[in-house]
């Protein structure tokens, strides 16, 4: 049983599926074997992955990868499948985790593919790799997207006096656990700082995994520099600098990098979900996002379930990841006017 849990198993035909699905194994071991505080988390954690799985398709690390989704009844997509809330009733989230912590690959939701399958980003025909400006390394926190979520491109918000940037809406988990690419997490909002990334309105929702020991300890965005003092200002700067070593200027903030509160972000999230409805019911123009989805019955572009398997099988065959070039480990020294 635990070797089977680091193992990887092939599911559904030859469709890749990811080992850390299997972590739900962990409730039919005894509570010694579990690893005390640690194994109490996983057990806790298991019915989410249950429910989702995370499908890979392609080689890592290569413009063909692919990160497609399942539930009980067959391929979904991330976006417009996956409920916003966990548990609405506790104003609780699930989170995409599109770039675990520490790491440097730019993978986010597909918008124009059916499906909306994760990939990393391609700019100039390469493979998108974030830099790493001194001090930190990569991403400084679990960074994914909130389901059924859009911020449209065609509405200026009245906080930020700027249009929204067309994608799902960002949220940083910033608790101790590094996440794994594709997994879905349910999370507690604690707060939000709004990024005006070249002149579009791009939020930043912050939040922490509700299976996280310090879940229960933060309440509203204040505790956040209690709990994790220094964090809120190191997320303004990373957001400030990351484009610099590319050759762009210094990414600006409404509010003067000013974070709001728990119940300013719920508003946030609540708009940006009725974009997103208005995108799905097509009372909104889509742009180019392919908004296909199984499970939304009011949807003109609801898909039958047997098409969104021939998606999947007609992808690349699961492959060896390709290796990375050593300058993406570059440290950036990055000073600021």
């Amino acid at each position: 049983m635990i070797k089977l849990l680091f193992a990887e198993v092939h599911l559904y035909g030859r469709m890749h599926i990811k080992s850390h699905v299997l972590l739900s194994c962990f409730k039919l071991l005894p509570l010694h074997l579990c690893g005390g505080l640690r194994g109490c988390l996983l057990v806790k954690r298991q019915s989410t992955l249950a429910m989702y799985q995370a499908v890979e398709r392609g080689s890592p690390n290569t413009t063909d990868y692919r990160i497609y989704f399942r539930n009980a009844s067959g391929p979904i997509s991330p976006l417009h499948d996956i409920p916003i809330f966990a548990d609405a009733s506790k104003k609780t989230y699930n989170m995409v985790v599109e770039i675990p912590r520490w790491t440097n690959a730019k993978m986010e939701i597909n918008l124009k593919e059916v499906l909306n399958p994760i990939k990393q980003d391609v700019k100039k025909g390469k493979l998108r790799f974030v830099a790493n400006c001194f001090p930190h390394h990569g991403y400084i926190w679990n960074y994914g997207a909130i389901p059924q979520t859009w911020e449209n491109p065609e509405v200026l918000d009245e906080s930020t006096g700027c249009k929204g940037d067309n994608d799902p809406i960002d949220i940083l988990e910033i608790g101790f656990r590094v996440a794994k690419r594709g997994e879905v997490l349910q999370v507690k909002v604690l707060g939000t700082v709004a990024l005006i990334d070249e002149g579009e309105t791009d939020w930043k929702i912050i939040a922490i995994d509700v299976n996280d020991p310090l879940a229960d300890e933060l309440k509203d965005i204040s505790d956040v520099e209690k709990h994790f003092p220094g964090l809120l200002k190191a997320t303004v700067e990373w957001f400030k600098i990351y484009k610099i070593p590319d050759g762009k200027p210094e990414n600006q903030f409404a509010f003067n990098g000013e974070a709001k509160s728990r119940e300013f972000a719920h508003h946030v999230i609540d708009d940006v979900h009725k974009y997103w409805c208005s995108l799905i019911k097509k009372e909104a123009e889509a742009g180019g996002i392919s908004c296909a989805n199984v499970t939304n019955a009011e949807s003109p572009f609801k898909i039958e379930q047997k098409d969104a398997e021939d998606i999947i099988a007609k992808s690349p065959q699961p492959g060896l990841p390709h290796p990375v070039e050593s300058i993406v480990d570059k440290w950036h020294y990055i000073h600021l006017k």
